[in-house]
């Protein structure tokens, strides 16, 4: 049987979104990314999706995919909506063609149901009007619109990640507004419960497969990320230098490159004045991670291990199964977890979706 949930996944990076909607039942038939390796890493874990590396501009997306998939999801990127930006932030502004083609995809393939997603600066932007005249475009194309911000604790994932969303139901389809509000929330996991099982490791150990720890109960999150893996896979870990490991060994969980500074250990800044407070952060076990952006070049630490975050450990605070595969350079690899939407936390959206899709036929 031919499943009705279809989706496109534009913008798509690696893939995190899409493997939350294959988890919700929606199968992706068509993702569009620019970046090659994240391109090739998608293709890997989706090999019967039509995945196409290149730029969006030139994507007429009715050659490739039906009209009225039930689903059209992604998340521009966001250079034109720069804070510093604040004459040009606009949607005129050249920059911010990506968010067009966002609209145009809309526009093309008028999808049931679409899901944009952002950072959540994208909110704030010149006073919250910009992100006022984003839904408002979306919604001319014939969509009922609805938007809000989500933190992936409240849903399970191991990490404060907020995400902004709109998402809008096609009118002629009936216009339902999705209701944030009515998303369940789950306990939070914490750092600990969800990488007690995997290997310790040394800084800059690039072990490809190890056994996973044996743990007295392994944590429900950890069962539902492991699946059916036998090893812990990908366990890469940048190599830092000496007096990196030393500063390091200064931080203790929950402190940062302050803790390191006090010990006269950032003698190689020239300033700490606009350092951010996630810098050499390390990592509480007791509590869900902070925010895995660009973990190799924030220092994120290991809880215990003087080390930064394995490639395996950041996926797994990302919600990532522990089969997911990541393509390209170890560098590009740790850009495409940090860049990613938790799978998770996508999953519930999909999920909530399907129901009141399923509700509006009824």
């Amino acid at each position: 049987m031919v499943n009705k949930f279809t989706a496109v996944d534009i913008f798509s990076g690696a893939g995190g979104m899409s493997i939350g909607a294959v988890m919700a039942g929606i199968t992706p038939v068509l993702a569009v990314e620019f970046d090659e390796h994240a391109a090739a890493t998608y293709k890997a874990n989706h090999p019967h999706t039509n995945v196409l590396a290149k730029d969006i501009k030139g994507v007429e997306p009715l050659k490739h995919v039906e009209k009225h998939p039930f689903l059209l999801f992604g998340g521009p990127p966001c250079q034109g909506f720069s804070v510093a930006n604040t004459k040009t932030r606009n949607l005129d502004n050249p920059n911010n063609w990506m968010f067009r083609e966002y609209c145009r995809f809309v526009e093309d393939l008028k999808p049931d149901w679409f899901v944009f997603e952002n950072v959540v600066g994208f909110k704030s932007f010149d006073k919250g009007r910009f992100a006022v005249e984003v839904e408002k475009e979306l919604k001319s194309l014939g969509y009922k619109t609805n938007s809000s911000v989500l933190n992936a604790a409240d849903f399970g994932v191991p990490q404060y990640r907020n995400r902004f969303f709109i998402i809008g139901h096609r009118k002629e389809k009936g216009g339902i507004k999705f209701d944030f509000d009515s998303l369940e929330k789950k306990p939070k996991v914490t750092v600990g419960e969800a990488l007690k099982d995997l290997p310790s490791l040394k800084n800059g150990d690039k072990i490809k497969e190890a056994a996973y720890k044996r743990v007295k109960q392994v944590h429900p999150y950890v069962k539902l990320i492991r699946r059916t893996s036998k090893k812990a896979l990908q366990n890469h870990v940048t190599h830092s230098r000496p007096h990196i490991v030393e500063r390091y060994e200064a931080i203790k969980q929950g402190e940062n490159w302050e803790a390191a500074k006090k010990r006269g250990l950032l003698e190689t800044y020239s300033s700490t004045k606009h350092t951010h407070s996630g810098i050499y952060k390390r990592l509480k076990e007791d509590e869900p991670a902070v925010t895995i952006a660009n973990y190799r070049k924030s220092m994120l630490i290991h809880p215990h291990e003087h080390r930064g975050l394995s490639l395996r450990e950041a996926a797994r605070l990302q919600s990532f199964p522990d089969d997911f595969i990541f393509k390209g350079p170890l560098s590009f690899q740790q850009q495409q977890v940090g860049n990613a939407v938790p799978p998770l936390l996508s999953k519930v959206i999909f999920e909530k979706i399907i129901q009141l899709s399923s509700a509006n036929v009824g």
